[in-house]
């Protein structure tokens, strides 16, 4: 044998040798930073159970196709009407649906909004009077689809609307009837109102009511089947969890004028359908439920951790599921683009929010007033959705519910720093 031959030999030899001493390394340092991680977001969430100041939650972490963790803590219901500890608290499990609140604003209605505009129906700049009539007014003209998607539109951030609306029909006219409250797209004023209206057009576009379009086009081609409106009024009994004793913060707002919520034309006592009970299955948003029966563009989701995951999925293989373009990358990437308010299409994107706190560029998530949270991290194939039924606490000091944006920040450090 060549003195070549003998050296190559040696070298691949000692090559093998040190991959096979590197891989082991390599494989405890991944456990390691796992275990470390889950350690850290179980302290994390498991205290704030402990020091009650969250009843539960329920988590997931994934990276690439692979779920780091998922957990659920505390309780799904601890406290009756009176907020007194139930004798028998209803355990928290990962198959809990949650109302979602403001997440519906992503998962259902900026999902819809793309579908449509992937299949040519519609166009982010297309004028909103195009669709609905109210918009073509001289004060709205000028308002499209994306200034809804911003949140840039110029209505009013929130409105008693069950003081003047019974249905949905009536809600759609009144807000077409509302004035504008802020210039249109001179700056983001984060509205309700503009995604209800974002639902009316997909139901005047597509000719089904809101529901039945997400249902066909988006939970069941993603197999999302324990995602829906209204779950009280299907067949199936859903464990859901508890949110609130009633709507004591939207009581507090039409009542409360230090919160800027008052309106000339509303007489808080001209109304009283408020509800005097635990709400469980029925969305916590007054408006969507009040005004809308359940099933809002802003508000009225109720879902599970796994099924919130897939829509997850969907968006970071840029709209592939199994292999299968469900939405196309280029819809995807016109919507996770940020504008001039650092904000994509419907989804947030600035950096400042706390579950994505400095995180890297092309981030984006979103909240839900209940306690809920998605945040995705594209650049390293990572996504966290934290569901925190904060409400069941009620208020504090009858003022506020619990801020759960400490434990989003921290949780999102911790999931940063993974494998780094």
């Amino acid at each position: 044998m060549s003195a070549l031959k003998t050296s190559i030999i040696i070298k691949f030899g000692a090559l093998v040798l040190s991959l096979a001493l590197i891989a082991p390394n390599a494989n405890a340092q991944t456990v390691g930073a796992k275990t470390a991680l889950i350690h850290t977001v179980d302290s994390i969430l498991q205290s704030q159970v402990n020091n009650e100041k969250i009843p539960g939650a329920v988590i997931e972490i994934k990276k690439g196709d692979e779920v780091i963790y998922k957990q659920a803590y505390g309780y799904a219901q601890k406290f009756n009407y009176k907020h007194q500890p139930l004798a028998q608290p209803e355990q928290m499990t990962t198959e809990h649906l949650f109302d979602i609140a403001s997440l519906t604003k992503v998962v259902g209605t900026t999902t819809s909004i793309m579908l449509l505009v992937d299949r040519g129906l519609i166009k982010v700049d297309d004028p909103v009077g195009k669709y609905i009539k109210a918009f073509a007014a001289p004060d709205k003209s000028a308002i499209t689809i994306r200034d809804l998607l911003t949140h840039t539109a110029g209505l009013y951030e929130w409105y008693p609307m069950f003081y003047r609306a019974h249905n949905k029909q009536e809600t759609f006219k009144l807000i077409g009837e509302l004035p504008l409250a802020f210039p249109v797209g001179a700056g983001r004023h984060y509205s309700d109102l503009g995604f209800t209206v974002l639902g009316e057009i997909v139901e005047v576009v597509s000719g089904q009511s809101l529901d039945q379009f997400e249902e066909q086009n988006i939970f069941i081609p993603l197999g999302m089947g324990h995602t829906m409106y209204n779950p009280l009024k299907k067949d199936h009994q859903y464990k859901i969890v508890a949110t609130s004793f009633g709507n004591p913060y939207e009581t507090r707002m039409v009542y409360d004028p230090s919160l800027g919520f008052q309106f000339k034309e509303i007489d808080p006592d001209s109304w009283n359908g408020w509800r005097h009970y635990v709400l469980k299955g029925e969305v916590n948003d007054g408006n969507a439920w009040y005004a809308e029966k359940g099933v809002a563009g802003a508000a009225g989701i109720f879902s599970s951790v796994d099924d919130l995951q897939k829509l997850v999925d969907m968006l970071m293989h840029k709209g592939k599921v199994d292999g299968k373009q469900f939405i196309s990358e280029a819809t995807i990437n016109t919507f996770l683009t940020k504008d001039k308010f650092n904000n994509g299409l419907g989804w947030m994107m600035d950096q400042a929010n706390s579950f994505m706190k400095d995180g890297p560029e092309g981030s984006f998530g979103h909240t839900g007033f209940t306690g809920t949270s998605i945040t995705v991290v594209p650049s390293k194939q990572v996504s966290i959705i934290l569901l925190i039924n904060r409400q069941q606490m009620g208020l504090i000091n009858d003022k506020e519910y619990y801020n759960v944006n400490p434990i989003r920040a921290q949780v999102f450090k911790a999931v940063m720093q993974y494998g780094e």
